[in-house]
């Protein structure tokens, strides 16, 4: 059953069936393709596929049928009850890559040239942030950072820079659970004929659709909580200018070489399938773990957008379905407080990452932000004592228990 066969009222029924196509062969799954190349029935074919003329698969680094199910399952998901500005259902094109940040390179090489500026926010995850300052600076492509949490300071920073021309958020924003308010931000950045990309990993298309505010890219790292299990690595970029995802940026993707492969394709299909359910579970416990957190003696701060003391939380309830499964806090005693709670763990996983069933606990400063040097961080409000907590499925209980005995 095809999405587009059946008018589906629910995300969890776009989560099972969008995107699918009835396989040839009638499997109920659709199969692992693993193949690296297609066969022509004769040259005209061949011909005709090289030129666009004809729908088909050529070579397996430009897409493959286990690929496009992925591929269309999450632009059903983003564009799920959303419509153009003519009324009709949001068309989107997603292409699938090899990580998160495969999908950020193809945005960022297949949007912007030397000379132009991104503007965009604090606490980013640190690989975006290191491919900014390691990779696109070298290029000629520079990054402006500051608080968007504060509108007129953006409106401020574009109309003093004429070279800046994309807005990029992430939000919620890792470690620190910041939130931006995408609406505003994306109506402002348009009015100077900007591009709005945002990463929406943190709080998928169940919690947060940026298309809905009108943005022009979304880009996930798939390995988080779309699929949900730890299985596979994976990145997906999303567009709302369907001729130009097609022809310019799939073009750019192809000669990057990031593509995704069959196998993980299928594992993602697969984790899809749950994301609502899964989400539900997650967003609950989180809510009870940072109660939990806040009233701690030897925790001085949590960041849940789910709580009234969160800065952000009123525009978090603005513009998410949930406060999400992500959450941080800080430990009073700093470093060795926080080493030492890690330590203690014994059933919440000591691990990088974030979106799996099972509880994942990091420590920022020394993990996934370790390259960033320290006055960046703390400037971010990414310290020594910050722990970041990716919420689990397991029992609330259960997991309360374990984070009580660490902190003790």
């Amino acid at each position: 059953m095809s999405d587009n066969k059946f008018p589906f009222s629910g995300f969890s029924s776009v989560a099972i069936h969008g995107g699918h196509e009835q396989d040839p062969n009638y499997a109920h799954l659709t199969p692992i393709y693993a193949s690296s190349t297609y066969v022509f029935d004769e040259a005209e074919q061949g011909m005709r596929r090289f030129s666009g003329e004809e729908k088909g698969y050529i070579y397996g680094r430009w897409g493959n049928p286990t690929i496009t199910e992925a591929e269309e399952k999450i632009a059903a998901l983003e564009s799920f009850g959303i419509t153009d500005e003519q009324g009709n259902a949001l068309a989107l094109k997603a292409i699938l890559h090899a990580s998160g940040m495969a999908a950020i390179s193809t945005l960022m090489i297949g949007t912007l040239k030397a000379g132009d500026k991104i503007l965009t926010h604090y606490s980013l995850y640190g690989g975006t942030q290191e491919l900014i300052e390691k990779v696109l600076t070298p290029l000629g492509i520079e990054a402006i950072i500051i608080d968007l949490r504060d509108v007129d300071a953006a409106a401020n920073a574009i109309n003093a820079d004429g070279k800046i021309k994309m807005l990029y958020l992430e939000t919620p924003a890792n470690p620190t659970i910041q939130c931006v308010d995408i609406e505003e931000l994306t109506r402002l950045a348009h009015s100077k004929n900007l591009i709005v990309a945002v990463d929406n990993t943190f709080a998928t298309p169940y919690l947060q659709q940026p298309f809905q505010y009108g943005v022009d890219y979304v880009m996930h790292s798939t390995t988080k909580f779309l699929n949900g299990h730890g299985t596979a690595i994976g990145g997906v970029l999303l567009g709302k200018d369907v001729q130009h995802m097609s022809s310019h940026i799939t073009k750019v993707h192809r000669l990057l070489g990031g593509n995704s492969n069959a196998f993980d394709a299928f594992l993602l299909t697969q984790g899809m399938k749950t994301l609502e359910v899964r989400m539900e579970r997650h967003c609950h416990n989180a809510m009870e773990i940072a109660g939990f957190l806040e009233q701690h003696p030897a925790v001085s701060k949590v960041n849940y957008l789910g709580l009234p003391s969160h800065p952000d939380f009123n525009t978090a309830a603005k513009q998410m379905r949930h406060a999400g499964a992500m959450l941080s806090f800080e430990m009073k005693d700093g470093l060795q407080a926080a080493k030492d709670f890690i330590d203690k763990l014994q059933m919440c996983i000591r691990a990088v990452s974030l979106g799996t069933c099972d509880t994942l606990i990091s420590h920022p400063a020394s993990m996934t932000h370790y390259s960033v040097p320290k006055e960046k961080r703390e400037q971010y409000g990414i310290t020594d004592g910050l722990i970041r907590m990716s919420v689990g499925i397991e029992n609330v209980q259960d997991i309360i228990l374990d984070l009580e005995q660490a902190l003790a």
